[in-house]
This record gives C-alpha cells, structure tokens and sequence, in this order.
C-alpha cells in the first residue's frame, strides 16, 4: 500500500510541475486583459441568424422568470 501512496505522490509533483507553466501564463493573461472572455465579433456575418434570436429571447425569459422568484 504504501507503494501506490509513493507512486500518487511521484506523479502529483510531476503533473505539478508540467502544468505549472501553462498556469502562469494563463495568470498573466488574465492579469493583463483583465477579461479572458472578451465579446468577439462575428466574421463576416453582419445579421444575426435566426438561431441567436430564438436564444437570446429565450436567455430573456428565463431570467426574467428566475429574477422575479
């Protein structure tokens, strides 16, 4: 048992390790933009499809039935 113990503990530092980069970027992107999900514009398509606008007014009704409970 205490091999598998050793074994979690070898690969959580190695994860650790590998991942810690790819943190630290996405740190000091975030700490840059201050937004990591900025709105992005639609390329090429100046009107909106149909689909969007069934959504969006389906997004409006259901906040606004979860906003007046």
């Amino acid at each position: 048992m205490g091999e598998v113990i050793e074994i979690f503990v070898l690969m959580f530092v190695v994860a650790s390790l590998a991942f810690a980069p790819l943190g630290y970027f996405i740190y000091l992107y975030v700490k840059k933009n201050l937004d990591p999900f900025a709105e992005s514009t639609a390329h090429g398509d100046s009107k909106p499809s149909l689909i969007d606008e069934w959504v969006n007014k389906i997004m409006g009704l259901v906040t606004g039935a979860l906003s007046k409970k």
